[in-house]
């Protein structure tokens, strides 16, 4: 007898994927699913984000992470719906699944949101594998984590729309190749988005959120 255990997890995770994208779409809500390695930055520059947009579009996270509601606490000043979702509590999976994903819209008002932001769990490799439902995958990539990191694991760079290369600010003090890791990235996925980042002093985040604004307002319209 053929086993397919993973594939039957896969399937799965799929159709529920699609039954996100069918509700999202049809409460015209967009929704970023963002990926990157544990302290690439994904906080703080969710952070920034929801700083300069909250004020124009209703939004909320689904916090992902393995242990802890750290995440969450930091961007519980803003005043928005949070759900988090600790992994540990299903065998301290590496990623999200869209099944979760789907119980967390059911907890918010989704007549009252223009814009959801999934953070997933620090991982460059597991979460590329399921999908979300999601509008946009951002994948998050620090200076600090070489240039090879496309080369090492394309998958994730391959099926995001967007890539964030953040920690820009600490350029000057490493031995970094733009050429190569642009040489990389384009081996991988020649088409994806790019946009160099300081989450820390605000540098470049501008045309981000301008990227994201015009997303939110396209599927609106």
């Amino acid at each position: 007898m053929e086993i397919q255990i993973l594939k039957d997890i896969l399937d799965s995770n799929k159709n529920v994927a699609a039954e996100v994208k069918d509700l999202l779409q049809k409460k015209k809500i967009y929704m970023i699913d963002m990926m990157s390695s544990p302290g690439a930055g994904k906080t703080t520059l969710n952070d920034r984000i929801i700083g300069m947009l909250k004020s124009r579009y209703r939004i909320a996270v689904i916090e992902g992470d393995i242990k802890t509601t750290k995440d969450s606490e930091r961007l519980a000043k803003h005043n928005i719906p949070i759900f988090q979702i600790e992994t540990d509590r299903f065998g301290g999976d590496c990623h999200l699944e869209s099944s979760w994903v789907k119980s967390c819209l059911d907890q918010f008002d989704l007549d009252n949101l223009d814009l959801v932001i999934v953070e997933n769990v620090g991982n460059l490799v597991c979460p590329a594998e399921f999908q979300l439902g999601d509008d946009e995958r951002i994948v998050v990539l620090s200076v600090a984590e070489g240039e090879d990191k496309p080369a090492k694991y394309p998958l994730i760079f391959n099926t995001s729309h967007t890539l964030v290369l953040s920690k820009i600010d600490l350029l000057p003090h490493l031995d970094y190749s733009m050429d190569e890791f642009f040489a990389n990235l384009k081996k991988v996925n020649p088409t994806i988005g790019v946009y160099q980042v300081s989450a820390k002093t605000g540098d470049g985040v501008e045309a981000l959120v301008k990227h994201i604004s015009a997303n939110i307002d396209k599927k609106k319209s």
